[in-house]
């Protein structure tokens, strides 16, 4: 495998964060997928709203929001905005708190639906008690650059505070222009990711509305999310927060900072095609992968595992199989961490780029939950039942959204 060099800045990751269905941090996250634990569980949610949702199944954040950031600021945030903030001092603390000029410091936070519930509950307490007991704190609460815009405030980064809006490829694309603000000479040193918080019952009806959801076969929670399964039937919709510290090489080199993996190449495309439904035979999905190798330098063979995007919806992971066995063969290493951890949206790439980075430093695959029978339509080497000890040199990490929305990312060990 031989990389290319051209006159653009090379891209490293120097730190990671998150927040997760099993708590605050990349190692318990990292440690129950491995041991193949699932986050998915019945929501405990009260009130006449909840009462009327069909499906009560997710994957919620384990957040203590007041323990981890104070209660007086806590309140004054978007539960996504938590979520972000915290994973954002985990991942600049593993990055060992960076010297960098702040002119040179850049955030970009994606996020699919932004503040939702502080939009949904202040509606309700217009509605309930009148315009007087709105918080005068709703609109930057809710809007959609709250996440990356809080971020920078408490990192003092002035070289822009960027928020990509692409459904379910938020995340995954942010940290793509991270990348691309490095590569540019625009910062030296980027924190970017995705953060989500969308569980709630508006969300939770229309999803099950339009058979989106995977519905409840029994008493069981954590059988309910089944990439890559012949019985898969839809998603369980997940929440938490992902970010990483990009960082030019050289700046990295001089500090002599850990590096956990090289961000190679990414590909963004758009399938142009429906609002919902990906094109079947996946090639958007294909142009995005084919780009990032083509960036990196790579060819598809030199992918030693895929991170799928893989949701359990029966159209969706058969399209991407395909594009995957077209662009790196059948003998890459599949996981699907959608099984354990539901789908984050905006949240899910960065979430499963870290993922992805923690298997490339550890040479761990974990394992895809709840796969019995590998729908026979799909030709990969899907890791099943437990985990899975494989050498890697380069991943590939893919996220597709809502809108015909496709992004992959093509990370190498360190």
């Amino acid at each position: 495998m031989q990389h290319t060099s051209n006159d653009l800045h090379d891209v490293v990751i120097t730190g990671s964060g998150a927040v997760s269905p099993f708590g605050h941090g990349v190692a318990p996250l990292w440690d129950a997928l491995v041991a193949g634990r699932s986050g998915v569980r019945t929501l405990d949610r009260q009130g006449d709203l909840w009462a009327q949702v069909p499906i009560r199944i997710g994957a919620d954040a384990a957040l203590d929001a007041d323990g981890a950031l104070g209660r007086v600021r806590a309140q004054r945030l978007d539960r996504s905005q938590q979520l972000a903030l915290v994973a954002a001092a985990e991942a600049w603390a593993d990055a060992g708190a960076p010297d960098v000029d702040p002119d040179r410091l850049a955030v970009v936070v994606g996020t699919g639906i932004g503040g939702i519930e502080t939009l949904l509950d202040a509606h309700d307490e217009l509605g309930r008690n009148g315009a007087r007991r709105v918080s005068p704190r709703t609109v930057p609460m809710l809007m959609a650059n709250g996440a990356a815009a809080q971020i920078s405030i408490a990192l003092d980064a002035r070289a822009g505070a960027y928020t990509t809006v692409s459904a379910c490829a938020s995340g995954a694309e942010a940290i793509a222009l991270g990348a691309r603000l490095i590569r540019s000479g625009e910062a030296d040193v980027v924190v970017a990711g995705g953060a989500e918080a969308a569980v709630t019952p508006v969300t939770m009806a229309s999803f099950a509305q339009s058979q989106a959801l995977a519905k409840p076969d029994g008493d069981d929670p954590t059988t309910l999310s089944r990439p890559f399964d012949a019985a898969r039937r839809g998603f369980v919709l997940g929440e938490g927060s992902g970010l990483v510290v990009l960082e030019r090489a050289d700046h990295a080199a001089a500090r002599r900072a850990r590096v956990r993996a090289r961000l190679a190449g990414w590909g963004i495309t758009s399938d142009a095609f429906h609002i919902t439904a990906p094109r079947s035979d996946g090639s958007g999905q294909e142009r995005a992968m084919l780009q990032a190798l083509r960036m990196a330098g790579l060819q598809g063979t030199d992918v030693d595992h895929v991170n799928a995007h893989a949701t359990g919806t029966p159209v969706g992971d058969t399209s991407e199989a395909a594009a995957i066995a077209r662009v790196v063969g059948t003998d890459a290493v599949v996981t699907a961490p959608k099984s354990a951890i539901g789908h984050m949206f905006g949240a899910a790439g960065a979430v499963e780029t870290i993922l992805t980075i923690r298997a490339l430093e550890t040479g761990t695959v974990p394992p895809t939950l709840n796969l019995e029978r590998l729908d026979p339509e799909i030709d990969l080497d899907v890791v099943s039942g437990v985990a899975r000890q494989a050498p890697m040199r380069a991943a590939l990490n893919n996220s597709f959204g809502f809108g015909g929305q496709n992004a992959s990312l093509l990370l190498t060990a360190a």
